[in-house]
């Protein structure tokens, strides 16, 4: 490929602008062309493109923008529910394709997908951007090299605000979002897989709707979506880990905290300190050897979205791809495996039962 790779936008909602943020940071790719449905999410995309908004086309549908520009690679950001159409439409197309998390919002949506990317002639990206926090990026590299021993044990937590507002508030219901285990926690089942190394067994989830969006109404009808839970996932080769998700913490120093225990030490990582703790087991009574290692990023990268600096890097890689012909690190099978996981935690939350993953086949 030569000259820029000529990016089309489907959804410019939050996450759009996003990506529209970052891939002015990167050389290599321009933005040609936006779809949006919604009006006001185009004057989002307009003001977000500065300068560059005259030279770029506004469609309200993603499948007419497609037909109609010559397009290289296709961001899809719109409501999680429309992923599966609109990747049905560029199937038939060599684009390269960057689809957000999460891939669909039913295992039997996902695992179609997944089936058909694997053919697909372009890259097929899931985008999943907590890989690629750099502070996350690097605890990944030090346990996989073995600073924690053997791991054994692996802890999430996200501690965060409530779900922001949509655009016709579609993410209030999980019939739309698939449920806040798929919608907000498949970044997480995808970090489990990702560092344990291993494929989820079965899946016990304790969750419900307890604070957040219980006096608002949407036609009647009031939102299903859970705003806490604990899930812990057991892995085929004996190694477990658990999720402890939080929805109404907006007031807590880091967002994201990640721990791997292993037989020889544990290791840390705070989103957004940005700061490794390492803690290698020490005999009992003598001091502690605790070391901390900031890994820094930069803050024009920082501020170009909301994931510390993640959906540059991941735009980084996925050119590289395209270019280069570099790895796909997050494949279309991946993000149907962190779906699967995400769909067994809601009936498990559900059903108040283990959910074993054969089950979900």
């Amino acid at each position: 490929m030569s000259g820029k790779v000529r990016f089309g936008l489907i959804g410019t909602g939050l996450m759009g602008l996003e990506h529209i943020a970052n891939l002015a940071l990167l050389p290599e790719a321009e933005v040609v062309a936006v779809a949006d449905p919604t009006p006001l999410s185009l004057e989002w995309a307009r003001q977000a493109l500065g300068p560059r908004a005259k030279d770029v086309r506004y469609y309200a549908d993603g499948a007419e923008m497609v037909r109609a520009e010559k397009l290289d690679a296709v961001i899809i950001s719109s409501p999680n529910n429309t992923h599966h159409d609109v990747l049905g439409t560029l199937f038939e197309t060599d684009l390269h394709i960057l689809c957000e998390k999460p891939l669909c919002t039913t295992i039997d949506d996902a695992a179609r997908v997944a089936e058909r990317a694997a053919r697909h002639k372009g890259v097929f990206w899931t985008g999943m951007e907590y890989r690629f926090m750099p502070p996350v990026t690097r605890f990944i590299e030090e346990v996989h090299g073995g600073a924690v021993g053997r791991l054994v044990m692996l802890s999430l937590r996200e501690h965060r605000f409530p779900f922001l507002q949509k655009v016709g508030d579609w993410n209030r219901f999980s019939r739309n979002t698939g449920g806040t285990m798929v919608e907000k926690c498949c970044h997480f089942f995808d970090l489990m897989r990702t560092i344990v190394g291993s494929e989820a067994v079965r899946v016990y989830c304790s969750g419900a709707m307890d604070i957040n969006h219980l006096d608002e109404r949407y036609g009647g009808e009031r939102p299903d979506i859970i705003d806490n839970s604990y899930t812990i996932v057991d892995f085929a080769d004996g190694k477990r880990a658990m999720l402890d998700l939080s929805m109404f913490a907006e007031g807590v120093e880091n967002q994201e905290e990640i721990s791997a225990v292993g037989d020889k030490a544990r290791l840390d990582v705070l989103i957004p300190a940005g700061e490794l703790v390492y803690s290698p087991r020490v005999p009992f009574g003598t001091p502690k050897k605790i070391e901390r290692t900031p890994v820094a990023v930069d803050a024009g990268v920082l501020a170009a979205g909301h994931h510390h600096g993640a959906t540059y890097f991941q735009h980084r890689a996925f050119l590289d791809a395209i270019l280069r012909d570099g790895p796909t690190l997050v494949t279309a099978e991946d993000g149907y495996k962190a779906v699967r996981i995400g769909a067994a935690a809601e009936l498990s939350a559900r059903e108040k039962r283990v959910v074993e993953l054969s089950e979900l086949i």
